[in-house]
């Protein structure tokens, strides 16, 4: 008797959420580079635009992304005039991020090229689906964080 485990042709379902989210993400960056942003800016604007000002640090955590790696993308967002910096005045040695009045502008809009294609990809779903389907991926993210945090990542 053979104890090796059967390998399926069909994907599974982290294999799925994985491309899904690849196509989505492919989709809203090719219409979001229409307004001047892309879909790796957006948890420091989102954050920027209910916080108003955060410093480097907080951005990084906020995004999960090291501080190097943030630091590339917020001299990108300042070349294209989305973020402004600004002394941080209980700290020298750091400087306080905050959105520019043309990011700000154009955020409503980002939201509605968002909001428009999770409508196309939740197409067909009953509000019971969509309830479910939230449920089961919370479960999913909250057992990954868990894993993460066990190995110190």
């Amino acid at each position: 008797m053979d104890s090796q485990p059967q390998i399926s042709d069909k994907p599974g379902p982290l294999r799925i959420i994985g491309h899904a989210y690849r196509t989505f993400t492919r989709i809203v960056d090719a219409e979001l580079r229409g307004l001047g942003f892309a879909m790796s800016q957006l948890p420091v604007l989102t954050a920027l635009r209910s916080r108003k000002q955060l410093p480097q640090a907080e951005l990084a955590r906020v995004a999960r992304v090291e501080q190097s790696s943030m630091a590339q993308l917020l001299n990108r967002m300042e070349r294209d005039g989305l973020i402004a910096r600004a002394p941080d005045p209980t700290d020298r040695r750091s400087r306080l991020i905050s959105l520019t009045a043309q990011a700000s502008r154009r955020l409503p809009e980002g939201k509605a090229i968002m909001d428009a294609t999770v409508r196309i990809a939740l197409q067909g779903f009953s509000s019971a689906d969509i309830e479910r389907l939230g449920e089961l991926m919370q479960r999913v993210s909250e057992n990954l964080e868990r894993a993460a945090a066990e190995r110190g990542l």
